[in-house]
């Protein structure tokens, strides 16, 4: 299987079915396409345009087949490796695991949109700023107190259900988002923010986002350079 990502530094939707399938020792060529704009003649859509109609990543490709969307790729993956337990194996705690990763699909719009994900930048005046100033950063990181929060107390940790599973690779980013901005999160949420990023899985994405040095600068509204 083929893996097409963006840029490790800044593609969420892309560390999402990558850290899921280098956690958990699925197999995968990565194939990581440049964003260099998003324009029809650019680099990066011209490397998917015989992949996906969509012009997006992540791509996953097997054999013949490409599957695009997080939740569609995650979904496969469940099913072609039901070994791998990437869902919950409770039947309820495996419905909830669901629901919690299509709330993070289509919401999280306030954090999204104030934090975009940017794990090489140290950024606290801007969190500070976005906190004072968006309302929605604000609701959105009282959602995730109750969310995370209860999911952790609930299924005794280390992860949200207990194991890793898909939720915790879905929720990755965020967590990139917290530490970038410094984001204030309860003791508890902080300390499942530490293991997640111990992982081995999420460390090995850190580690590539880092050592790209690639400053894009419609990527970046926070900086004019790095550092």
């Amino acid at each position: 299987m083929k893996l097409f990502i963006g840029n490790k530094n800044y593609s969420s939707w892309s560390m999402r079915p990558w850290v899921l399938m280098r956690q958990t020792g699925i197999a995968f060529e990565e194939v990581m396409l440049r964003f260099d704009g998003f324009e029809a003649q650019s680099q990066f859509k011209q490397g998917l345009h015989n992949i996906t109609p969509v012009g997006k990543v992540p791509v996953l490709l097997d054999a013949d087949l490409a599957i695009w969307d997080t939740l569609a790729i995650a979904e496969y993956l469940a099913e072609k490796f039901p070994e791998k337990n990437l869902w919950p194996q409770n039947s309820s705690a495996r419905a909830r695991a669901r629901s919690v990763c299509a709330e993070m699909h289509s919401g999280f719009m306030g954090l999204r949109s104030a934090c975009p994900m940017n794990i090489d930048a140290h950024l606290p005046h801007i969190g500070a700023l976005a906190l004072r100033d968006k309302a929605a950063l604000r609701a959105d990181l009282q959602r995730l107190e109750t969310l995370w929060g209860d999911l952790l107390h609930e299924h005794k940790g280390p992860m949200l259900f207990g194991d890793f599973s898909i939720a915790d690779a879905y929720f990755a980013p965020v967590v990139m988002r917290i530490q970038t901005y410094a984001l204030p999160v309860s003791a508890p949420l902080q300390s499942y923010v530490a293991r997640l990023c111990l992982m081995p899985g999420v460390k090995a994405w850190t580690d590539g986002a880092l050592a790209e040095k690639d400053f894009i600068d419609f990527e970046e509204p926070f900086r004019l350079l790095p550092g």
